[in-house]
């Protein structure tokens, strides 16, 4: 979001800014909520690696994704047809409303990306694996940057140029998880 911010600021303007800037506190609380649900997850997942109970670990990391998944899925219809119910509601502008909605039902199609990034990174943290949720991030973070400046500053998509670029490094983040996921003895 924050790269979101910088690059509409600077290349699609004062309203652009404002619309990414307005949906910042909504998007941060919704995804705060499920994260909470994903630190539960990596509780669980550490006391059965630390007990070497593969199998029962095996069902909380698929029991995780599915719930990331559905979780995704969930906001995906709620970002679609309330977010600008909840723009309305938090007071935002009506001369960036149009834009604010535009970008939260695109950042909510990407989902459940997000929560499996989330879900997976705490799982892959509950078995000691620090570095690869960060290297991912990172990853997810310069693509999104990459992506922000080439559908902005080239190809003048302003609003709906981050928010396709938000998702597809939201994307990216998911992918490299599952893959890394798909590498834990049990699984």
């Amino acid at each position: 979001n924050a790269a979101d911010v910088i690059v509409v600021g600077r290349f699609a303007g004062s309203q652009s800014l404002a619309a990414v800037g307005s949906t910042s506190s909504l998007i941060n609380l919704l995804i705060n909520v499920f994260i909470g649900l994903s630190i539960g997850a990596n509780v669980l997942v550490a006391r059965y690696y630390g007990a070497k109970n593969d199998r029962d670990m095996s069902e909380t990391i698929h029991t995780a994704i599915t719930v990331s998944l559905m979780s995704g899925l969930f906001l995906v219809f709620l970002g679609l047809f309330t977010s600008r119910f909840w723009l309305e509601l938090m007071g935002t502008p009506d001369d960036v409303i149009d834009k604010s909605t535009i970008y939260m039902r695109i950042y909510f199609a990407g989902m459940p990306a997000t929560m499996v990034y989330n879900f997976g990174s705490a799982i892959l943290r509950a078995i000691g694996d620090t570095k690869r949720p960060l290297y991912f991030l990172i990853a997810a973070s310069l693509c999104n940057i990459v992506l922000d400046l080439l559908l902005v500053v080239v190809f003048h998509l302003g609003i709906l140029g981050v928010a396709i670029a938000t998702v597809c490094s939201q994307i990216l983040s998911a992918v490299l998880v599952v893959l890394s996921l798909m590498s834990v003895k049990g699984e």
